[in-house]
């Protein structure tokens, strides 16, 4: 076969204009990362999540898109696996390209997303409370900390309207979240008077479905004749047959109180909820919130997936914060550029769900209320107790002494995420 020199460049000629007509493509679009499990243990809380992210893109893209492009998911599954979120990771920044990842539940996940977001220089926000003890310049945690969820939740807990529980029992599922909140929490009861002979601690593994020596155990440690409370870092599936335990064994709110961290509508939808009328979840958001924006995000939600029974919840909301500051640092940015997205987004303000106005710090945690709600026989929350206002999150705890004198603040040029003071970042080539 010959080729001539003219059919030589005409056929290049053709391979560039494809190059560059695939180019011109992908920069049409604006790719935004998807990273939650759909299958394992954790479906039953991030499914929706992946959801949430779907509907915000539609309804951006129904605005017009961004900076005069539409916006592309690239949804991922990493199915529970916590190195395979990594991996996942890497491949929407590396190989998809996106400018931006939702994504994570477990501090699990996002501990093994970080190295990865850090060396490729992304961006994640992370929607699910978590332990705090963490601030990093590529993540932007709208889930609560610590201070804005544990802490007034023990302190309901221990209140005359909680109950004014004297013994704590202390549940969790086995990985870092739920063992650092409770050092946390440790350390905070003592310091209210609650001697370690008064906590009860104990942890299982993901996916755990045999409670009934747990709950046994449970109930024999609340019949020393002091008022006894459950707070509860369970996570994923394993709270469907946890509860459903309480309800076997009598567990009445009235009796031993249960106050979980990762219980929302979403993991009640499946249950009988009838024995579990008056146990707690403390969250910053409940469907049941009263104001116009919940009103509206309830409506578009139920419109987006079809499905007039489906519930909203908190790591909904924290998506949705998230999102819309995100969208609005892009904006400010004139760009997608990881860096100069970063710097627009402290300060970044947003209606939240509950009637206030969600606050973007530079330690990357929101300002954010706190509520305490109990179960109601819908599966709905009656919301008890909150916040006057807004509860800045801390990245460090004041009650793990090495973390109390740390600080963050990703102000350039002050840039610090687990320092003593801000470190001066200097000038460029000065």
């Amino acid at each position: 076969m010959k080729f001539s020199f003219k059919s030589i460049l005409s056929a290049g000629a053709i391979a560039a204009t494809a190059l560059v007509g695939t180019a011109a493509n992908a920069a049409d679009t604006i790719k935004v990362g998807v990273l939650h499990s759909l299958s394992g243990t954790m479906a039953i809380s991030e499914t929706t999540l992946k959801d949430t992210v779907l509907m915000l893109i539609d309804e951006q893209n129904k605005k017009g898109g961004l900076l005069g492009k539409k916006l592309e998911a690239v949804v991922v599954d990493p199915a529970s696996n916590w190195p395979l979120f990594a991996e996942k990771q890497r491949e929407l920044i590396e190989k998809e390209g996106v400018d931006v990842t939702f994504g994570c539940w477990t501090s699990v996940s996002r501990k093994s997303v970080l190295p990865v977001v850090e060396e490729l220089n992304g961006m994640l926000f992370y929607p699910v409370q978590y332990e705090g003890e963490e601030s990093s310049r590529n993540v932007f945690y709208t889930g609560a900390a610590p201070n804005q969820q544990a802490i007034p939740a023990v302190d309901y807990m221990l209140s005359e309207d909680g109950g004014a529980a004297k013994r704590i029992v202390l549940l969790g599922t086995d990985y870092v979240y739920p063992r650092t909140t409770n050092k946390i929490l440790r350390s905070y009861l003592n310091s209210k008077g609650i001697a370690d002979a008064d906590i009860m601690e104990n942890y299982t593994p993901f996916g755990h479905s045999d409670w009934q020596n747990i709950v046994a155990d449970v109930k024999k440690f609340a019949s020393a004749g002091k008022k006894t409370a459950v707070i509860s870092t369970i996570n994923g599936d394993a709270n469907v047959p946890f509860y459903k335990e309480l309800g076997n064994q009598g567990i009445a709110a009235s009796d031993i109180p249960v106050v979980a961290f990762s219980v929302g509508e979403e993991e009640l939808a499946g249950l009988d909820t009838k024995p579990l009328v008056g146990h707690l979840a403390a969250w910053n958001y409940f469907m049941s919130a009263e104001s116009p924006e919940n009103e509206e995000f309830i409506k578009t939600w139920k419109a987006f997936i079809k499905d007039d029974k489906r519930v909203t919840n908190d790591p909904m909301e924290a998506t949705y914060i998230g999102f819309k500051m995100w969208t609005q640092a892009v904006l400010q940015a004139g760009t997608t550029d990881v860096d100069a997205v970063r710097q627009a987004m402290y300060g970044q303000k947003v209606k939240n769900l509950t009637g206030g106005v969600a606050v973007m710090n530079t330690n990357h945690h929101l300002s954010k209320p706190v509520l305490i709600g109990e179960i109601q026989e819908d599966g709905q929350f009656e919301t008890v107790w909150s916040t006057d206002g807004v509860v800045k999150g801390d990245a460090w705890s004041d009650f793990i002494p090495e973390s109390a004198k740390l600080t963050a603040d990703w102000t350039y040029p002050y840039v610090c995420g687990n320092c003593e003071k801000p470190k001066y970042a200097g000038v460029a080539g000065m």
